[in-house]
């Protein structure tokens, strides 16, 4: 079977120098391109801290791409860098996987119908980690039952996004989950945090932390809460290389890991 060929924009990220490595351990794929003017000239294995893969680290990303001809990018960049180089792949007939945050509802529709219009596929994904599907997806299942519910999520202190992907995209499956039955916690002071929708998300950013996220609902007489932990990014690589193998067969955009479990 042929290897699935890689390219990775944000290599010199620590998202991305995790997915180096990852994607360098797979006997099914081959990483051919490493994006990041950070570290142009580089090699990407010493970037990531493995032996020299002999693949230099490219600043653009059109230059990457002709020159190496990847089936699927991953890009673990930043909300303002991401758009130039997922519009540059798209247009390439290039799938996507993408675990930067902080994308603006208009990125996302403009993704979708790049999609659309070049017949390729792109996996967005707030979280890669198998667990913290599994969290949001008790968490859905929860809300059906309990009326009230905040989140608390927790992150590094290098995270740029608050409320977190994670978060956000939590709130809007629970509300699609229990319709109506959620309600709204008193008040709308700084102090409750950020509404969204009925359910009020507080995000905590310091040092020591990775990726950490609690939902807490309330019911008459009783708590529940629910809560992942990620306490290094190697804890995302399964979900990343599942998505890179599902990501050719993909057809438009598809957002969330539950999708593809």
């Amino acid at each position: 079977m042929q290897a699935i060929r890689v390219a990775v924009a944000g290599a010199a990220g620590k998202m991305g120098r995790e997915s180096v490595r990852a994607i360098a351990s797979q006997q099914d794929m081959q990483l051919v391109a490493a994006i990041d003017p950070a570290v142009a000239g580089q090699d990407a294995g010493l970037v990531a801290g493995l032996p020299a893969l002999n693949l230099t680290v490219l600043a653009d990303a059109e230059a990457a791409f002709a020159q190496s001809g990847p089936q699927v990018m991953v890009d673990f960049t930043t909300a303002a860098a991401a758009m130039p180089t997922l519009r540059a792949a798209l247009r390439r007939r290039i799938a996507v996987v993408v675990g930067t945050t902080g994308l603006s509802e208009s990125d996302m529709q403009e993704i979708g119908a790049l999609c659309s219009h070049h017949s390729v596929g792109a996996i967005v994904a707030p979280n890669f980690a198998i667990g913290a599907v599994l969290m949001m997806k008790f968490a859905c299942e929860a809300a059906k039952y309990l009326p009230c519910a905040e989140i608390i999520e927790l992150h590094h202190d290098q995270k740029r996004d608050a409320p977190s992907g994670t978060a956000l995209r939590t709130a809007e499956l629970m509300q699609a989950a229990a319709g109506s039955a959620l309600r709204a916690g008193p008040g709308d002071q700084a102090s409750r945090g950020q509404s969204v929708g009925p359910i009020r998300v507080h995000s905590v950013r310091l040092q020591g932390l990775v990726a950490h996220q609690e939902v807490i609902f309330g019911g008459q007489g009783q708590t529940l809460t629910i809560r992942h932990d990620s306490t290094g990014r190697e804890s995302f690589m399964p979900g990343m290389l599942l998505a890179i193998r599902k990501a050719t067969s993909v057809q438009g955009l598809v957002v969330g890991l539950e999708n593809l479990l």
